[in-house]
């Protein structure tokens, strides 16, 4: 039965050649890259390549079987390319050697000859383990830049307009306590940024803030990412896994569009907020929480709870303080520094020698209602930066959505049962009476697009 070779860069090193082209032939059926040498003082130029395992024989000198040079090279290994994983080859089984050399950091030992099959299973677990190292390096790495990060103050915090000056207030107030918060406000507000921004002036700083998604969790993962699974919970469950409330021990879990969960999945979100314990999937155990929750939606959160879509008892719990972010139309004082703050930060991004906007720019910008917000603020700066030919932002930089609004005039009508009945009725037609389909263009669940249907009769 043909196998498919593993992915992988394994080097040997012996000043036999006899011996390099025996376990070359060995391996190369297994791995993808065999590459040889007889001469240790390549090794250093090898370790160029992303090596998984290096085969090191112990000696090389004529008449010097004692193994020195061989850990010399290991050492020198180990120092260039700690994640790779060196296996020791010699014709002496010395116990001691091998000792000392599981001391300087070698995985396993081999003695020559071999056999095929031994050789494999020592290398191929050499390999495993250099990608393990491999990935717990970048875990590590991308953590370590996630706390840089979060120790510098959130930069885009910025405004000066008395909605935006009463949102940082009473972030500062709330930020030092250990209370529930509750993020509300349009999407491209800033709440993701808000929430942040309390998890860094909070005492849980130097703990993880971890952000969970829930607009974008199916139902089949909420619980297995949110709370863990235990090895065999089912079919892919090859090993323990945290849930993201373990992983945010200390710290806080930012639990974005609360408002998408399901209503049986809401329960048992309750249970783990109200006990403060969690149980992994498979598993009886329960875990004590230490966590600080933040949640936010762009959801009508209380129309929800009326309607039937959200439990209240859920709502008492993760809203202990409400936050609302105000949305950029009400903020004109604003609309002019966040644009000039996106200007300066993308025109160094793209390279771009841009003095400014022009006062046309200025005035349009103003002037847009921003239905997406500070999100599509940055969006349509960014656009202008990267087709701008000229010295200063103009007006036909610019591109505004096609969503027209006058902020001269109020519209034609206020009645709020009239327009959900013709968003309803358009996101139907459009969707050729497909209640599912319709229901997820809107924001709703199957349940609630039924009763507005029912409500008013269409």
């Amino acid at each position: 039965m043909h196998m498919r070779k593993k992915e992988a860069t394994i080097l040997i090193v012996d000043d036999d050649d006899d011996i390099l082209f025996s376990a070359r032939i060995s391996l190369k059926k297994y791995f993808t890259t065999i590459l040889t040498t007889n001469d240790p003082r390549k090794i250093t130029t090898k370790l160029s390549e992303q090596l998984d395992v290096v085969l090191l024989d112990m000696n090389y000198r004529i008449g010097f079987e004692d193994g020195k040079e061989g850990l010399y090279w290991l050492k020198h290994i180990k120092k260039i390319s700690p994640e790779t994983t060196v296996i020791l080859m010699t014709a002496f089984g010395s116990v001691n050697l091998a000792v000392d050399a599981i001391k300087m950091g070698a995985t396993d030992f081999i003695l020559k000859p071999w056999n095929t099959e031994k050789l494999y299973s020592i290398v191929n677990a050499g390999v495993e383990l250099a990608r393990s190292k491999r990935k717990n390096t970048q875990l590590e790495s991308i953590q370590s830049q996630k706390n840089t990060e979060f120790h510098k103050k959130t930069e885009h915090i910025i405004g000066d307009s008395p909605a935006m000056n009463h949102a940082v207030t009473m972030l500062e107030k709330v930020a030092p306590t250990d209370a529930n918060i509750l993020v509300l406000g349009e999407n491209g507000t800033g709440k993701y940024v808000f929430a942040k921004e309390i998890h860094i002036q909070s005492e849980r700083n130097n703990h993880p803030f971890i952000h969970v998604d829930l607009g974008s969790l199916s139902e089949s993962l909420f619980e297995s990412e949110l709370f863990g699974y235990s090895k065999g919970a089912f079919t892919d469950a090859h090993k323990d896994t945290l849930g993201r409330f373990e992983l945010a021990k200390g710290g806080t879990i930012f639990l974005d569009e609360i408002g998408n969960i399901p209503l049986h999945l809401q329960s048992k979100l309750l249970t783990v907020i109200q006990n403060r314990k969690v149980s992994r999937l498979g598993e009886a155990t329960e875990r004590l929480l230490d966590v600080r929750i933040i949640c936010a939606t762009n959801a009508d959160i209380y129309q929800m709870v009326e309607d039937g879509d959200f439990r209240q008892d859920l709502l008492y719990r993760i809203n202990t303080i409400e936050l609302n972010l105000p949305p950029l139309r009400n903020r004109q004082e604003d609309i002019l520094l966040l644009a000039e703050h996106f200007l300066k930060n993308l025109s160094q991004k793209y390279r771009k020698t841009i003095s400014g906007m022009s006062s046309e720019t200025i005035k349009a910008l103003q002037e847009y209602h921003w239905p997406g917000n500070i999100r599509e603020l940055e969006h349509i700066i960014e656009r202008a930066v990267i087709i701008s030919d000229h010295q200063e932002i103009e007006p036909s930089d610019l591109h505004f959505s096609n969503r027209k609004f006058d902020n001269s005039s109020p519209p034609a009508t206020l009645n709020l049962e009239e327009t959900e009945i013709n968003l309803i009725k358009n996101a139907l037609e459009k969707n050729m009476g497909n209640i599912s389909k319709a229901a997820k263009e809107l924001g709703l669940t199957r349940a609630a697009l039924y009763r507005r249907l029912e409500k008013y009769n269409i």
